[in-house]
């Protein structure tokens, strides 16, 4: 068992405040990772501009930073603002961390001839390239993410200790959208990579339960031969990876991702509207559909965020909130932790069915059911 938080609003906020809601779930973890992601974020000492890429990592020797600082420097990266974290490692156990890397870069002016999609490719290969110098050279080094207006924070520990450790409390950076989540070391070695979320492309989730599918899955993605399909020190990665084929490589909306890693029994797509185009989806993925239980929690790159759970419905998850302020989590205490003054009327909490949407605008949340039909590009 593992506890998730997201919370989403229209006005940024400090992620302390999701961080108390995951204490207030403690029981439902064992304190061997913690990871947050923020977007929409905002520094106080810094006038951020959404566009240039953020880097999020670790450092962990004098020599890793010296080699990450010369990597980015013949890559043509122009460093623009590096987050200074005011640390208290004696908050946790780990001891080699000589720096947490939060930093804004301009691209390289070579990019400037790229396009949009071309420019995201280089950015996830440069990503990449800095996970595997590090893992050359003993783990010295560690990659989180490298995406315009997103950090990745991970670290070992529980919630508001590591808050601590990293000054977090302070509000000198806040986020519209951030997603934690605390986890329960249970087949896995503790690796700052293990920890949820899980990124890629400004695509984000993170999962509650474990996925027995996933080796036939993991290797299906390999098989792609994609090179953000790659890491895998969690079996929930997948759940990533298969939301980012579904939108990037088979160009279909959020609405197809529930289809694709749980989809509806022969019997059921017999009377969809869609029927004959889910069950051809469902043969042409049928290796990329879990095994749970499992609750998923994602956002993408428009701060859309949402929630899914597989048919076994054995890891909940709730949602309420009001107008400019949503709040997902394992347990309705994290909900009550992240939005106190809301209407409890309007809490939700999804069937297997359902996917749970709350878009950019943050009125409301929708709920979407795999036996409604909804729209897919002309080209399908």
């Amino acid at each position: 068992m593992c506890r998730l938080a997201l919370k989403t609003a229209s006005i940024p906020f400090s992620p302390h405040g999701v961080l108390q809601a995951m204490e207030s779930m403690r029981e439902g973890y064992d304190g061997s990772g913690l990871g947050l992601l923020l977007r929409g974020v905002r520094f106080t000492d810094f006038n951020y501009s959404s566009t240039d890429p953020i880097f999020s990592g670790i450092a962990h020797t004098e020599q890793a930073l010296h080699r990450f600082n010369k990597f980015m420097e013949e890559k043509g990266f122009l460093l623009k603002y590096d987050h200074q974290f005011v640390t208290d490692l004696s908050r946790i156990e780990a001891r080699d961390r000589h720096k947490y890397l939060v930093r804004v870069y301009k691209r390289p002016e070579s990019w400037s001839r790229l396009t949009p999609e071309e420019q995201e490719y280089e950015l996830m290969m440069t990503r990449l390239s800095l996970r595997h110098d590090g893992e050359k050279h003993g783990g010295d080094l560690t990659a989180f993410s490298f995406w315009p207006d997103v950090v990745m924070i991970k670290e070992v520990g529980w919630p508001l200790e590591v808050g601590a450790a990293l000054g977090l409390q302070d509000d000198r950076i806040l986020a519209r959208l951030v997603m934690a989540q605390g986890r329960q070391n249970t087949n896995w070695g503790i690796n700052l990579y293990a920890c949820h979320p899980f990124f890629i492309q400004g695509i984000a989730t993170m999962t509650n339960g474990e996925n027995t599918a996933f080796v036939p899955i993991r290797d299906w993605l390999m098989g792609r031969r994609f090179p953000g399909y790659m890491g895998y020190q969690s079996d929930s990665e997948v759940f990533t990876h298969i939301l980012h084929y579904t939108l990037n490589r088979l160009k279909l909306p959020l609405e197809a991702y529930k289809h694709v890693i749980t989809p509806l029994k022969t019997e059921e797509l017999d009377h969809h509207p869609q029927g004959e185009f889910l069950k051809g989806l469902r043969n042409v993925c049928r290796r990329l559909i879990i095994d749970g239980p499992n609750c998923v929690m994602g956002s993408l790159p428009d701060e859309t965020c949402f929630m899914v759970m597989d048919h076994k419905k054995m890891r909940p998850g709730a949602i309420g909130g009001r107008p400019g302020v949503w709040a997902m989590a394992s347990e309705l205490c994290g909900v009550d932790a992240m939005v106190p003054d809301r209407d409890p009327a309007l809490d939700f909490q999804p069937m297997r069915e359902h996917t749970v949407v709350v878009s950019s605008d943050r009125k409301d949340y929708k709920i979407w059911s795999q036996f409604h039909p909804f729209h897919l590009p002309q080209a399908i």
